[in-house]
């Protein structure tokens, strides 16, 4: 996957047409593909591009009226709120500086990440954000140091947001929240409500943001004295449909517990729909607290106490950071803050259960 040319900065037309063994001329004929050329040429031309990561030069293109500002937002999906209003935020800071913005979603899958990246490239854009959490495997760290030396050999920047750099010495900007300090914080107000047996469900091993709220779960938990078995992890992922089946097995099975620390606000929704269906109250029952603070969480009934994430903020900081200090954006961390929106879905566990 990697490519020893993105390091030794960008290839010329000049090489492509040596590789190729055409002229410049032609090169350049075969690649714009607003020419004539004989199809073996232009396969000859368009083999040699791709055995040297050949990406047309951006600025070139731009003084005669083919390139464009823009930025590209990679996201998982597009229906999640969390991913909507990051994308939100790279949108309106772009579109502030009369930049363009293009939203691409991979579902998850490496190989339509790559390639979205690789036609950004293509086509001049500036700034390629990816974002959100990952699972940060061998796989990853390969693919995100590719991304970001062959961007920087094109002119342009990888900013990961809302997840962290696999390697600090690659050139890619870093803007992300602090998810153990938030996880930490909504832990200890359960704490402070008097709950000792708090179930963390829409765990992800692997998954960055996830691994960091069970940390700062399990960090919280200990601060207050609670030995490590008392913490109960749920792995059940994100989204909704995941955190109604993973409480519907806790309640299902008569798990001991006075308080949900959901992954997300979908997860809770999920959870808070189980405990209906249960037959029982939140926060009478069982207290539910979320993370991410979507719009719809103060409408939940009862409405979601959760961690506010600065989603909009973490796209316009994206933008607004790479752009604002190019020469030294590459390799910066940036991380924000988040805070607790406290509402009415936590109370005191019922008599005879706090411990």
């Amino acid at each position: 996957m990697g490519n020893d040319r993105v390091s030794k900065g960008r290839v010329t037309i000049r090489e492509v047409a040596e590789r190729a063994g055409v002229s410049t001329a032609t090169a350049s004929r075969a690649l714009s593909g607003n020419h004539p050329v004989p199809p073996a040429t232009r396969a000859r031309v368009l083999r040699a591009a791709r055995d040297l990561d050949y990406v047309a030069n951006a600025h070139a293109r731009a003084l005669v009226g083919g390139g464009r500002k823009m930025a590209a937002a990679v996201v998982r999906q597009v229906t999640s709120p969390f991913y909507a209003q990051v994308a939100e935020g790279v949108e309106a800071e772009a579109a502030d500086r009369g930049w363009l913005c293009v939203v691409g979603a991979t579902g998850g899958d490496a190989q339509r990440e790559m390639e979205f990246v690789q036609l950004m490239r293509e086509e001049g854009a500036r700034l390629v954000i990816l974002v959100g959490g990952v699972v940060e495997d061998d796989a990853y760290r390969e693919r995100v140091a590719h991304y970001a030396h062959a961007l920087d050999s094109s002119g342009a920047r990888l900013v990961l947001c809302g997840r962290p750099a696999p390697d600090p010495e690659i050139p890619a900007l870093v803007v992300e929240f602090d998810n153990e300090a938030g996880a930490r914080a909504i832990t200890a107000h359960l704490l402070s409500a008097g709950h000792r047996r708090i179930v963390f469900l829409g765990g992800l091993p692997g998954n960055t943001a996830l691994d960091a709220r069970v940390a700062g779960y399990r960090a919280a938990l200990a601060e207050h004295g609670l030995p490590p078995e008392a913490a109960h992890v749920v792995d059940c992922g994100l989204g909704r449909a995941a955190g109604h089946r993973a409480m519907t097995e806790l309640l299902k099975f008569g798990r001991e517990l006075t308080a949900v620390f959901a992954g997300d606000d979908m997860v809770a929704a999920g959870a808070l729909r189980a405990i209906a269906d249960a037959g029982l109250r939140v926060p009478g029952d069982i207290s539910v607290v979320g993370y991410n603070d979507i719009p719809l969480a103060e409408d939940f009934n009862p409405p979601l106490t959760t961690v506010r994430t600065p989603a909009e903020e973490l796209g316009r900081a994206a933008v607004r950071i790479a752009l604002r200090d190019p020469e030294h954006a590459a390799g910066a961390h940036h991380l924000l803050g988040t805070h607790i929106v406290v509402r009415d879905s936590v109370g005191a566990p019922p008599p005879g259960r706090a411990l």
